[in-house]
């Protein structure tokens, strides 16, 4: 897992908290899923109900271990042209990869590596609707209804763009599924809109302020699906049908809890300190006991150094704990997820 302090410019951050920024998506891998088993397919792989997605819609999902433990997190899309497209953060894509050729018949659903083929480029801030719009040449009312991971497809050149609402990024954005050949324009259109490139520091901080994990930093195949809170992430579906991993999923749920949580932390330095201090690994601790670990972790311009950390669940909102470091000791405060100022 990383453990580098994100820390990002104060222009950069005020871009995707208050204008609209370019984000380079095109390192998370991308599947297409054909066929007439393809949606059954993966709702038998995944912890979400892709059987009830309507063309133009989408969800949030995790491919699981036999025994609850996360694979990878994923986007689930059925765009408007019935297809479907799964992507995953780049930390995930071998595991993914791996499940989906062990448990999927190719001769009942076709699936395609496209991560070479289709390019993903997003637009994320308060104006990014606007921003949208302006370089597809569109109206923004088209995206005004989208809810989280729907799709629409919009002409752009000789070709079409697919624009799903991304819920990822920890503030308002979008997502454009584009031919490989046609994304240097999408790209052009979209920064002579007004989407500024900025570095992912800014986005991970964001990502970290609205309480995300990020697949090999918070979470990894050794953390189970509700220790990282992705049943709070709607990626979770309690009614379905059978998956991998499900069994382990309902009885901590309707029987009994996770002994550790993905938790918040308020932690008092200054930023020198916290850039000198946290960039390594780090644990909590509470009394005398060690009762979690610091995951990713950001300078705030907003909210001052944060950081997720995997918490003992008997640990209180609240709570005073210390955050250990090779180079001593810091002081903090758990907090609810997301954060709040």
């Amino acid at each position: 897992m990383s453990r580098a302090i994100h820390a990002p410019s104060a222009t950069d951050y005020a871009v995707l908290r208050g204008e609209a920024a370019l984000a380079e998506r095109s390192g998370r891998l991308r599947m297409t899923f054909a066929g007439d088993q393809a949606a059954a397919t993966l709702t038998g792989l995944l912890t979400n109900d892709v059987l009830a997605l309507q063309p133009g819609h989408g969800q949030y999902a995790a491919a699981l271990t036999p025994k609850g433990k996360v694979l990878a997190d994923v986007r689930v899309f059925r765009f408007p042209s019935g297809r479907y497209l799964v992507d995953a953060p780049a930390a995930a894509a071998e595991g993914f990869v791996a499940m989906v050729r062990k448990y999927v018949n190719p001769r009942l659903s076709k699936y395609t590596d496209v991560s070479t083929t289709i390019d993903c480029i997003g637009v994320a801030g308060p104006h990014g609707r606007s921003v949208m719009a302006h370089a597809l040449a569109c109206s923004p009312a088209i995206f005004d209804l989208l809810p989280s991971y729907a799709s629409t497809d919009v002409a752009f050149g000789d070709g079409v763009v697919t624009v799903a609402r991304a819920a990822d990024y920890g503030v308002d954005g979008f997502d454009c599924f584009v031919p490989t050949e046609q994304a240097a324009a999408v790209r052009a259109a979209l920064a002579a809109s007004g989407a500024t490139p900025i570095d992912a520091s800014a986005f991970a901080t964001v990502r970290i302020e609205a309480g995300r994990p990020a697949y090999g930093d918070d979470m990894d195949a050794e953390t189970l699906s509700q220790e990282a809170r992705l049943d709070v992430l709607d990626a979770i579906s309690l009614t379905k049908g059978c998956y991998t991993g499900q069994e382990v999923v309902a009885r901590l749920h309707f029987r009994g809890h996770v002994n550790k949580l993905l938790r918040g932390l308020h932690i008092d330095a200054t930023a020198d300190t916290a850039t000198r201090l946290l960039n390594g690994d780090a644990r909590v601790v509470n009394g005398d006991a060690d009762v979690g670990e610091v995951r990713s972790r950001a300078v705030s311009p907003r909210l001052g150094v944060i950081a997720l950390a995997m918490i003992r669940r008997e640990v209180e909102t609240g709570a005073a704990v210390t955050v250990r470091t090779d180079g001593g000791d810091l002081a903090a405060t758990v907090a609810e997820l997301p954060f709040s100022a």
